[in-house]
């Protein structure tokens, strides 16, 4: 998606550790118009799968999900990282590492908001090692709902979420692929 990739170049700050800062549009400050178009992406990407919900970790996953829910008029849920005074029982849950954190944390999903008919899309910001999905594909499996693949808006391609994905059978469908973040500078993979 080139409107993604140019907010990249543009806004885009390679840190230390093969880390990329995207918070001028997408983990801090949003730019709306950019989620809507990513939301509008991955619904026609995804369009003819029966998606019955759209799934994603909170929080910098909750704008291109609910896009992309409004995009297919399905309800959207976030799994929340954090114990609630609201979301006590009746939990899925699973334990997710953060790279850019170092810091891991259990998920949660209200058992309440889940149908075993559900087909399910899962949406994050970035995928690196994958640890996000993997929560949420675990979550899935407790629950037994079927999940159409992951909607992923930024790939880091040179580390290996995205292949252990796909080796699972789980389709990805990235909209910006980074193939590497070597010299300060960002390289997109050549589609």
């Amino acid at each position: 998606m080139k409107e993604l990739e140019e907010k990249i170049k543009q806004y885009g700050t390679v840190l230390p550790g093969n880390v990329l800062k995207v918070d001028a549009f997408l983990n801090h400050q949003v730019d709306p118009e950019l989620m809507l178009h990513v939301g509008q992406e991955f619904a026609k990407l995804f369009a003819n799968e029966g998606i019955t919900k759209v799934w994603t970790v909170e929080s910098s996953g909750i704008a291109p999900a609910v896009m992309t829910g409004l995009a297919m008029k399905v309800p959207v849920i976030f799994a929340r990282k954090h114990k609630s005074l609201t979301l006590k029982n009746d939990m899925y849950t699973a334990d997710v590492y953060s790279y850019t954190k170092k810091t891991t944390n259990r998920i949660s999903i209200s058992k309440k908001y889940v149908a075993p008919t559900d087909k399910v899309l899962m949406i994050d910001d970035f995928l690196a090692n994958g640890q996000a999905v993997e929560g949420m594909l675990e979550i899935a499996d407790q629950a037994g709902v079927e999940v159409a693949g992951a909607g992923i808006v930024i790939e880091k391609s040179f580390q290996p979420g995205a292949g252990e994905l796909k080796e699972r059978g789980i389709r990805v469908e990235s909209l910006a692929r980074i193939k590497s973040l070597a010299d300060n500078k960002v390289t997109f993979v050549e589609d």
